[in-house]
C-alpha cells in the first residue's frame, strides 16, 4: 500500500490519527481544501482521523484524469480488464479482516456485520469478472439483402460513484467493479463520515498498478456532489442515500445529461400472519429491524400483524429486543453498535419521544442507554412502539435507527393496503405459512425487493438492487445485469459490402 496509508486501519486501531488524502492520477495528494472535518468512532467517542472538504476544483482535476485515461482504458480488451478484478478480489480477501475492523471502528456496527458487507462487496466483484459473456451484443444477418445488423456496447466514458455512511465498504462495490471492466474510468466521493474504508481499498486499487486516472477518489461533501453533477467530463452518476438528496442528484444529473441511478430512502414493513412460525419470524424481524443499529435501507422499520397473531408475537419480539446487547461492535457478544453521530442520536431520540405523544405505547425503551466504559458513545438500545397510528409523521418518516413500530390490523388484505399506500417502496416481507397468501402478496406488493419469511431480502449480487417509487430514481439498478446496461451505452451497426466496392478494395 501507499506510504499514506501503512499506518490507516492498524494504526488507528491504537490512537494514531491520519490525515485522508484524494486519490488521482494515479497518486495520493493532498486536498486543496480550506477545512477539513473529524473522523470520529461512534461507539468511543475517538477521533480517528481527519477528512477534507475538497472544492470543485479538486473534482475537476479527478474528472480530468479520468477523461485523459479513458481513450486508452476502453480499448484495454475486456479480457485483459478482467484480470484486474482477479487480482482485487485476492487482495480484498488477503486484507478482509483489517478492512472490516476498519469499518466498525468507523460506522459503528459489529464486526460480524461489517464482515458480512465486506462479503456481500467481494461478491460484486466475481459477478463483474462475468464481463466478456455480460458485454455481448447481437446480431442479424441478411436484416434486408446483403445487409447486416449489429448491437454492441460500448463504454460510457467518466462515471462517478457517491456513496453513503451505512455501509462504506459494499455500496461502492455495487458500481466499483462494474463501472471499470466495462471500460469506464471512475471518480468516486465516499461519505465524509467514513472515509477510512475507501482510504484503504483504494490504497490496495494502488497496488494493481492500474493505468493512473482509470480510478480516483475525491473526499468532501455537498461542494463535491454539486461538483461531480455539474461536470462535463462526467457521463454517468451512481448514487445511494437519503430520498430528499437522491431527488436533488437524479435532477440535477438528468438536467445536465448524465445517466443516473439514485437509491434512496425507506420505510420497510414486514406483514405478520397469524399461520407464521412466530419463534422463527421475531428472530428474523428483530435482526432486520435492530441489525446494524437499524442504519440501512432495507431494514424493517414497521411490523404490520394480523389478527391473532398479536399477542404471541409482541411477547416474542419484546424478548428479543431486551436481550439484545448493544455496545462496542469490536467486543465479542456484542449484537448492536452505536448510531454515526450524536446528531443521529438524538433524531432518532426526539423521533420516539413524538411517536408517544402521538399516542404511541414504549414496549421497549432504547433511549439514553448507558454502556460501560463508553460514555460517549452514540448509542440507543432497540426500541419497540405499539398502537403508533398509521397516520402520524413518524409512521412515515425513515428513522434510521434501532426502532420498530408495531401496528394491528384485521387482514391480510388491509396490511398489503398499508405497504402500498407508503411513501415508499424498498422492501416489503411477509411471514406465513401459506403459499397461497406468499403469492397474493408476491403479486400484490408494490415493492421492489419482495421477502417471504425472509427478514432482509437483500439480493445477491447477481441480481438487480431494486427500489420502487420514492425509494428508487433512474431505471437500471446497482449489481448483476442492470450494472452492465447502466454502465455500457448500445450501439447499432447496418452494414453492407456489396461485391463491387469489394473488389475495388
Amino acid at each position: 500500500m501507499a506510504d499514506m496509508l501503512t499506518e490507516a486501519p492498524r494504526g488507528n486501531a491504537s490512537g494514531a490519527k491520519i490525515q485522508m488524502k484524494n486519490y488521482i492520477a494515479g497518486e495520493w495528494r493532498s486536498s486543496s481544501a480550506s477545512e477539513d472535518l473529524p473522523v470520529m468512532n461512534p461507539a468511543t467517542g475517538e477521533e480517528l482521523g481527519r477528512v477534507p472538504m475538497s472544492p470543485g476544483s479538486d473534482v475537476d482535476a479527478a474528472a480530468r484524469a479520468a477523461a485523459e485515461a479513458f481513450p486508452a482504458w476502453r480499448r484495454v480488451p475486456v479480457t485483459d480488464r478482467v484480470q484486474y478484478l482477479f487480482k482485487l478480489k485476492t487482495l480484498l480477501e488477503e486484507n478482509f479482516e483489517e478492512i472490516a475492523r476498519t469499518i466498525t471502528m468507523e460506522c459503528g456496527k459489529t464486526l460480524p456485520e461489517a464482515r458480512g458487507e465486506m462479503r456481500r462487496a467481494i461478491e460484486n466483484v466475481e459477478v463483474a469478472c462475468g464481463a466478456p459473456v455480460m458485454m455481448q451484443g447481437y446480431n442479424s444477418e441478411d436484416i434486408a439483402a446483403g445487409i447486416d445488423e449489429i448491437m454492441i456496447r460500448q463504454p460510457l466514458g467518466v462515471v462517478a460513484i457517491i456513496a453513503p455512511f451505512n455501509f462504506p465498504g459494499m455500496i461502492p462495490f455495487w458500481f466499483l467493479p462494474y463501472a471499470i471492466v466495462t471500460g469506464n474510468t471512475v471518480v468516486m466521493k465516499p461519505s465524509e463520515r467514513v472515509p477510512l474504508t475507501m482510504q484503504t481499498v483504494f490504497g490496495m486499487l494502488e497496488t494493481l498498478k492500474l493505468p493512473p486516472g482509470v480510478v480516483n477518489l475525491v473526499n468532501g461533501g455537498r461542494d463535491v456532489v454539486n461538483a461531480i453533477l455539474d461536470h462535463p467530463e462526467i457521463r454517468a452518476v451512481s448514487f445511494v442515500g437519503s430520498t430528499a438528496v437522491a431527488k436533488h442528484v437524479y435532477a440535477r444529473a438528468a438536467a445536465n445529461g448524465k445517466r443516473a441511478q439514485c437509491q434512496g430512502g425507506a420505510k420497510n414493513p414486514v406483514i405478520v400472519l397469524p399461520d407464521a412460525e412466530l419463534g422463527g419470524a421475531s428472530e428474523i424481524i428483530a435482526d432486520s429491524a435492530f441489525g446494524c443499529a437499524g442504519q440501512r435501507c432495507l431494514a424493517a422499520s414497521m411490523a404490520i400483524v394480523v389478527g391473532e397473531a398479536r399477542e404471541p408475537f409482541m411477547d416474542a419480539i419484546r424478548q428479543k429486543a431486551e436481550s439484545r446487547v448493544t455496545g462496542y461492535g469490536l467486543e465479542d457478544g456484542v449484537q448492536m453498535g452505536p448510531v454515526i453521530t450524536p446528531e443521529s442520536r438524538s433524531r432518532v431520540e426526539g423521533l420516539i419521544e413524538q411517536a408517544i405523544r402521538d399516542g404511541a405505547r414504549a414496549v421497549v425503551d432504547g433511549r439514553k442507554h448507558a454502556v460501560p466504559n463508553y460514555a460517549k458513545g452514540n448509542f440507543v438500545a432497540p426500541t419497540i412502539l405499539e398502537d403508533l397510528p398509521f397516520e402520524s409523521e413518524v409512521a412515515t418518516t425513515e428513522i434510521f435507527g434501532p426502532v420498530l413500530t408495531v401496528h394491528h390490523v384485521g387482514d391480510i388484505d388491509d396490511a398489503i393496503a398499508r405497504v402500498n399506500a407508503g411513501e415508499y417502496g424498498n422492501q416489503a416481507s411477509l411471514f406465513t405459512s401459506s403459499g397461497a397468501s406468499a403469492r397474493k402478496f408476491r403479486y400484490e406488493a408494490d415493492v421492489g425487493n419482495v421477502g417471504i419469511n425472509i427478514g432482509v431480502a437483500a439480493p445477491m449480487a447477481f441480481f438487480p438492487f431494486s427500489g420502487a417509487r420514492q425509494s428508487f430514481f433512474g431505471d437500471l439498478h446497482g449489481q448483476g445485469r442492470d450494472s452492465f446496461e447502466f454502465y455500457t451505452k448500445k450501439k447499432v451497426v447496418v452494414e453492407r459490402w456489396p461485391r463491387a466496392w469489394s473488389r475495388r478494395f
